[in-house]
């Protein structure tokens, strides 16, 4: 299996509050309260080390607060190789009531300075350089004093490197990161029409925005539809997939399960039918519990079953990015 590099910036805490009914402005009992480990580079990274890979996992956590994911990467076999600054990782709260309403009140992270971002990008460099990752992927939300032009700097720099760059960002930074042209990344349909300039609401001009994100030089263009499948474009072919139909109980994590399950089959080299069935089943697994997908689940097999795969723009297949 391969060696693969997680990056995320803007890492957190996630503090899960059950209670009965939240009354804002009042004293509000929790029924149970949890902290964890969390956010997009923790989940990208379990999935990958789920399906038998090798991952380190960098960027930037608070020196005061990190013990949730010192354990989290040892129960899960993660090599931990984030920098540490002065002071907390953010906390964000999530406060769910029993009629199913959960309310996010999320923090900005810390305050990352030129310097510190300088460091961090040396030594993803120089791993890249010395251990020689199969990909980097470079996922979740900037932290404060990362600008969108520095994330786009730092695609430079891992890419100089000679290694691919998956991303996985939304607003100003997806853009400035699509500018400099990654390896693969993984839009919605509304971040794909902010890029586009135009709705995506018709399978026409789903493919025709996936097809011109890859013209534009994305050798991996993964579009996420949720529940009406993934599109991707690449150097393989037009692939269209669509998931079986579950009972959805939470959608966090199923768009990192998808990316991460997609590097696998792409580093894995499978065939792209295969590669695609197995990520849009498993962010399938995903969406029927909290947390990101299981491969090893006992109905796995089914799923797959599940799982359409189909070919689009057939005279199009097999150009070169």
């Amino acid at each position: 299996m391969a060696h693969l590099l997680v990056v995320t910036l803007n890492p957190a805490l996630d503090l899960s509050i059950q209670l009965p009914q939240l009354e804002p402005g009042a004293v509000n009992r929790t029924r149970s309260t949890h902290l964890a480990a969390a956010g997009k580079g923790l989940n990208v990274a379990q999935v990958l080390v789920s399906l038998g890979h090798r991952v380190t996992l960098s960027g930037f956590l608070g020196a005061d607060n990190d013990t949730a994911f010192v354990q989290a990467c040892q129960r899960d076999g993660i090599e931990d190789a984030s920098l540490r600054l002065s002071g907390e990782t953010r906390i964000n709260a999530k406060l769910a009531e029993d009629d199913g309403r959960v309310t996010d009140v999320n923090g900005p992270g810390l305050e990352v300075s030129a310097e510190a971002l300088a460091e961090l990008t040396a030594d993803l460099v120089a791993r890249c350089e010395t251990e020689h990752p199969s990909a980097v992927v470079v996922t979740g939300s900037l932290p404060p004093g990362v600008m969108p032009a520095a994330l786009a700097a730092l695609i430079e720099a891992l890419k100089a490197s000679g290694t691919p760059v998956w991303i996985d960002t939304s607003g100003p930074a997806l853009a400035a990161a699509l500018a400099v042209h990654p390896s693969a990344a993984k839009p919605n349909e509304q971040e794909l029409a902010d890029w586009a300039g135009g709705p995506l609401t018709e399978p026409v001009a789903q493919l025709d925005a996936a097809r011109r994100l890859h013209a534009a030089g994305v050798e991996e263009s993964i579009l996420s539809l949720g529940a009406e499948g993934v599109l991707w474009i690449s150097r393989r072919g037009e692939w269209r997939s669509l998931p079986p139909r579950v009972e959805v109980r939470s959608t966090v994590g199923a768009g990192d399960t998808l990316l991460a399950a997609m590097l696998h089959g792409v580093v894995e080299g499978l065939e792209p039918q295969e590669a695609l069935r197995q990520a849009t089943a498993l962010a399938a697994e995903a969406v029927r519990h909290v947390g990101v997908g299981n491969p090893h689940a006992g109905d796995f097999q089914q799923l797959l079953q599940q799982t359409s795969v189909d070919r689009c723009g057939e005279a199009r297949v097999g150009r070169g990015v």
